[in-house]
């Protein structure tokens, strides 16, 4: 069965600078949402906003039809893949997929995953960056969310691990939906299926790829893959 997520009137600031003033967005399980934005135009704030981390102002979240009225209840229903390392550096792999999973086909979908069998009794401080940006990944996508918030995923990551990102994205959004950002455009464009970006306070939905230079977030000169 498949869910919504719809966002309405969302309205935030800070001090006397709006960030958002009632503005929307929706997200379908079996899709890839794409955020874009210049940088301090709110994408990060949005993040924390849906995932109940930021009060905003305003804010009517649906989840189909079920209005949720508590912002400290969202993150019951949307996971969040943060910027930050968010891992216990002290723990093994393998001990934090324990804790963090409990579903032992879920963890065994972790430990099939590329490299990580490999690293399972590594502790986490030993990790590449790379591959802690992964498994915090492959964690948050193993969680019991209908949706996930990918919050630059592509940054700080070998091009290995980005196109292992794009695959699981592909799988995993047969039951799940994902809304990500990031300053690698042409990573999320090519992973998502629909896009938005945000400016002048509004989420912007956008048609095509050249939308992008409409509304000035690229140049002329850019190019669109």
């Amino acid at each position: 069965m498949g869910h919504t997520l719809q966002v309405k009137s969302i309205s935030h600031n800070f001090g006397d600078r709006n960030i958002f003033s009632n503005t929307s967005i929706e997200c379908k399980t079996g899709e890839v949402i794409g955020i874009l934005g210049r940088n301090g135009t709110g994408k990060s704030t949005l993040f924390k906003i849906l995932f109940g981390a930021l009060k905003p102002d305003n804010i009517m979240l649906h989840l189909d039809e079920l209005l949720i009225r508590k912002s400290a209840s969202f993150n019951n229903f949307i996971g969040y893949h943060p910027q930050e390392i968010m891992l216990p550096k002290g723990l093994k792999v393998n001990d934090l997929i324990s804790i963090y999973i409990r579903d032992k086909n879920k963890q065994d979908r972790i430990y099939s995953a590329y490299g990580i069998g490999n690293v399972q009794n590594e502790r986490v401080r030993n990790l590449s960056l790379g591959q802690q940006r992964y498994l915090q990944f492959l964690l948050v996508l193993n969680l019991d969310h209908h949706f996930v918030l990918l919050d630059e995923p592509f940054s700080m990551v070998e091009p290995l691990y980005k196109d292992l990102i794009k695959e699981k994205l592909t799988e995993y959004k047969s039951h799940k939906g994902f809304i990500i950002t990031d300053h690698y455009y042409l990573d999320i464009l090519d992973a998502s299926d629909r896009f938005y970006l945000i400016k002048d306070e509004k989420i912007i939905p956008l048609s095509e790829s050249e939308d992008l230079v409409k509304f000035g977030y690229l140049s002329n000169q850019s190019i669109i893959y």
